[in-house]
């Protein structure tokens, strides 16, 4: 291998702190609601290859079982892959700084204009594009599962729990859980 493929396989698996913050700085400006892992997926593992796609699963999955909100726990977790823990630091502020500026003048906003009959149709068409994105983003990270018939079974079925039903999350999980482990059993092909 030369040494310029071997310094372009470096700089790809290292970049620097100021590319990482950047490019997370543009994500959180650009992205609302559930798009936010789309955003982070386009990144990560389409733009710039620093994760695979089973890294990005695999960190998302673990993002998902830590406290918060999982777009900021999976910016933690590649930056902490990516350049340690002043990376992860980087990452997230990079993240949370354009929402957190956005949500502060918008509170502002409100507060001043609370009664407005505009201010509750705006709110509600913001929350009708959120649904929008996080449907857009399952789908996009669905990749080849919405192929397999038990695949989109357990999607429905979970759908129809937590939509239909209005059951809990944590009642859903312990009816779908054992169902779902039970599908994909090791050994169990898909």
């Amino acid at each position: 291998m030369s040494l310029a493929s071997d310094s372009a396989i470096a700089k790809a698996q290292f970049p620097r702190l100021s590319d990482l913050f950047v490019q997370f700085l543009v994500i959180g400006a650009v992205s609302f609601g559930g798009g936010i892992i789309a955003y982070e997926r386009i990144l990560l593992v389409e733009k710039r290859k620093w994760l695979s796609p089973d890294e990005f699963m695999a960190y998302l999955a673990i993002s998902q079982t830590m406290p918060g909100l999982n777009s900021v726990n999976l910016a933690v977790l590649a930056g902490d892959h990516l350049r340690g823990a002043i990376g992860a630091i980087v990452a997230t502020i990079g993240l949370i700084l354009p929402g957190s500026i956005f949500v502060l003048a918008m509170g502002v906003l409100y507060a001043n204009a609370a009664d407005h009959p505009m201010a509750n149709l705006v709110l509600v068409g913001i929350a009708a594009a959120a649904s929008g994105l996080l449907a857009a983003i399952t789908y996009r990270i669905g990749d080849g599962n919405w192929r397999h018939l038990k695949s989109v079974l357990v999607i429905v079925a979970t759908f129809a729990l937590m939509s239909i039903a209005k059951l809990s999350l944590p009642i859903v999980l312990l009816i779908m859980a054992p169902i779902s482990i039970y599908l994909y059993r090791p050994g169990k092909g898909a």
